[in-house]
Formats: C-alpha cells, sequence, structure tokens
C-alpha cells in the first residue's frame, strides 16, 4: 500500500501525531500503523486505568536525558488547549490526592482514547493494526517499511513506537533497534519509572512493608536526589513513587548507587534519640523487639532493631545503653541499600535513554534522514512519575505530527 505520512506506533504520540500531521495538511493521507490489534492499549493502561495525563508542575528536573523536553512541551498547547478544548474531555487535577496530577474529568482512560478514535475518523486517518515494521528502507522521494510479506511506501514518516518498558503494550524496543542499525545514536538505555533492585538479603523479614518516609539516591557520598512518599518494600527490591522518581539514575551510576532511606523525617535526629529514651524507661521489663512499637509496624520495627543491635531480641529494653539507642536512630534516619540493578522491562512505566537528541533537529525532523520525524518514548527523555512522560507523548506528537504535516504541505501535496 501507499500514503503519504506513515505513523509507526499507535499510542499517546502517535495518535497524536496522526492528529496534527492531518490537521496541518488536510490533503494528506496519514495512515496510523499498529503492532497490536488495537491501538492506543498503553494509554488505556496509564495511571492504573485512570489515564494521569499531564501535571500543573512541569519543569526541567522532572525530566532526564539529552533532549530538552521542558522547552518543546511549552511551545506546544496545552492539556487544556488540546485535551478539552479540541477533543472536548474535560479534566481536573489533584485526583487521588496526587498534588498537580491532571487527569479526565470521568476518572477513566478510556475517555481519552474513545475521543482520540473519534478525532481520527472524522479526520478520515486510517489505522492498519497487526502489522509489525520490521524494517524501514529510505528510498527516493520518502521511505519503505517491510511489514513481513508486505511493505508501505510512505512519502513522511513520523517514528512514534516507544521504548522497552511495558512489552505486553506492543513496546519492545523492536524500532530502536531499526535506528541503531541506520546509524542513530543512543544514550544508555535502561529502564526508568520503576522499582530498584537491591540484594534480597538486605530485605528479610521486609517484604510488604509500606512506611511514608524521604529516600534519597547516593553516589560516593553525595546526594544526587531526595524524594518523599511511600516506600515499599518487596521481595527483591524497593518501590513506591519517590523511589521510581530515583530509577532513571541508575543508568549513569550503575554499581555506585545507594538508596538512604529516612523512615521518619518530621522527628529530627536529636529529638528521636530523646523519645527512645523515654521510651526506655517506659518500656524497661519488655522485651528489646518492642522498643520501636507504636512508631511502626511489627516487621519494620523488628527488622531494625536487629539490623541495629548485636544482642538477644529477649533482652530487656532497660538494658540498652544509650550508644544502642543512637544506632537504632541512625538506622532509622539513614537505612541504607545498595542498589545491585533495575527492575524488568515489565515493571517499568518508561525508558531511560533512546535516539540521542543529536539526530533531531528543532522540529523533531531527523539529521539523518529528511522526511522521517521521532517523538515520544524512542527519544533520550524520561519524566518523573505524575503525567510528565504522557505529557511528553502528546507535546513531542504535536510537534513532529505538525512538522511533518507542513514540510509535505510545503512540497506539493
Amino acid at each position: 500500500m501507499t500514503t503519504d505520512i506513515a505513523i509507526i506506533g499507535g499510542g499517546a504520540s502517535g495518535l497524536t501525531a496522526a492528529i496534527t500531521a492531518k490537521e496541518a495538511n488536510m490533503a494528506a493521507k496519514v495512515t496510523i500503523i499498529e503492532k497490536l490489534p488495537r491501538t492506543g492499549k498503553k494509554i488505556i493502561a496509564s495511571g492504573n486505568g485512570k489515564c494521569n495525563l499531564s501535571n500543573l508542575k512541569l519543569s526541567k528536573y522532572n525530566y532526564h536525558g539529552s533532549v530538552n523536553a521542558v522547552e518543546i512541551i511549552e511551545k506546544m498547547p496545552d492539556y487544556r488547549t488540546f485535551f478539552t478544548d479540541y477533543l472536548g474531555v474535560l479534566c481536573i487535577s489533584g485526583s487521588e490526592g496526587r498534588e498537580g496530577g491532571i487527569y479526565p474529568r470521568s476518572n477513566s482512560s478510556n475517555t481519552i482514547v474513545n475521543a482520540m478514535r473519534m478525532k481520527l475518523e472524522e479526520l478520515g486517518i486510517e489505522e492498519v493494526c497487526g502489522c509489525e515494521v520490521k524494517d524501514i528502507v529510505p528510498e527516493k522521494g520518502g521511505f519503505k517499511l517491510i511489514c513481513g510479506d508486505e511493505h508501505i511506501s510512505c512519502k513522511r514518516l513520523v517514528i512514534a513506537a516507544g521504548g522497552y518498558a511495558a512489552p505486553t503494550f506492543g513496546t519492545d524496543g523492536g524500532i530502536m533497534r531499526l535506528l541503531k542499525n541506520m546509524g542513530y545514536k543512543t544514550a544508555k538505555i535502561c529502564p526508568a519509572v520503576a522499582p530498584l533492585r537491591v540484594s534480597p538479603d538486605s530485605l528479610k523479614g521486609l517484604k510488604g512493608v509500606r512506611v511514608k518516609g524521604e529516600i534519597s539516591a547516593v553516589s560516593d557520598g553525595k546526594i544526587l536526589r531526595t524524594e518523599k512518599g511511600e516506600i515499599q518494600f518487596n521481595e527483591n527490591n524497593i518501590s513506591g513513587i519517590c523511589v521510581f522518581n530515583l530509577a532513571y539514575l541508575f543508568s549513569e551510576y550503575e554499581g555506585r548507587l545507594t538508596l538512604k532511606a529516612d523512615l521518619l523525617p518530621e522527628m529530627q535526629w536529636n529529638v528521636l534519640k530523646e523519645y527512645l529514651e523515654n521510651i526506655r524507661k517506659k518500656r524497661g521489663n519488655l522485651s528489646v523487639e518492642e522498643l520501636l512499637t507504636g512508631i511502626f509496624v511489627k516487621n519494620l520495627a523488628v527488622y531494625i532493631v536487629k539490623k541495629s543491635l548485636d544482642r538477644p531480641m529477649t533482652d530487656k529494653v532497660s538494658s540498652l545503653k544509650n550508644n544502642e539507642i543512637s544506632a537504632v536512630v541512625n538506622c532509622i534516619k539513614s537505612l541504607e541499600f545498595d542498589v545491585c540493578g533495575c527492575s524488568p522491562w515489565q515493571n517499568a512505566q518508561s525508558t531511560m535513554g533512546g535516539v540521542h537528541s543529536s539526530c533531531v533537529d528543532n522540529n523533531l525532523q531527523s539529521k539523518l534522514h529528511k522526511g522521517m520525524y521521532i517523538c515520544g518514548e524512542i527519544l533520550d527523555t524520561a519524566g518523573d512519575c505524575g503525567g510528565y512522560n504522557l505529557q511528553w507523548a502528546w507535546s513531542s506528537g504535536m510537534l513532529a505530527g505538525g512538522s511533518c504535516g507542513k514540510s509535505l504541505k510545503g512540497a506539493g501535496k
């Protein structure tokens, strides 16, 4: 088959790119090519099915990689203009207490996908699903996409195929590998917005424990970033949104990254020590494993005491010396875990690394192949948890799709 503009990938950036490409050039035939049986599957799963589509607090601090995501986001229409004014989706902020998060008023991600599909139908954009692109061949006047025994020829091409995260939704890195073979430079790739793996031995007794606290990523004694929130301990990893927002650092600090948790950030070190000294007086006849009862859940309380003290748990609280109380305080205020890896791709929400910014111009057109545009997760930028990655997908899709449609219109289509 032939088309004017082919979009590889029917996710957030791909659907947006298709819509804006068509709006920029109504005469062009626009075709979305999706390997799954239907487009929009990853959007539907986002935000636990509620679609945290953006955030009120967008800043450079929330994006990581060589691509200046915020610069692109700021020059594109915001979520109100695109979703409410253009697609007719009512949006609200602060759903589920997530400060700054933007969600559809319906609290359902299906609302977003349905609105986008209606717009695709209205604009006459074709969807070719169940079609996996195996190769991209530049040719005179455009590109040939090899899809098994079939091929699709196009004048312009938008790559919106995603990265490696959540491969069950079609993003298995296949197109990234094709681009690398075509000469595209990629930054180091690893899971982002994901749990971080630590030694299972260091987590014995903590499986299933959740605690609100403050956690820092540390390398060679330097604090790289600190996040607050619920810390979740699992069998072989540490999770929670606050940890997700540190995962991108693994790509740069692999082998020398430590997580340091303050499990009681609202109490200063000396205040906590005084508090535990008072507990020693009140619970003097109880066993030391009861020292932290009332502060933490049982599993965590016992874990901290065992880790801090080299003595039988049957000893009396009254027998604890001041230096032992200090050891317990140190453990609570700076519990450390050495990071030994990231979680598998199926547990990641985004990809750190991808096509380097040096490979695209200010309109996200490839510098290696004129007429090819690249957007979304496949580019070297990863956002924090909380709507940042979806906002990047919408904005980069708008820029790539709109630029692509205009370029073809300028060429006479």
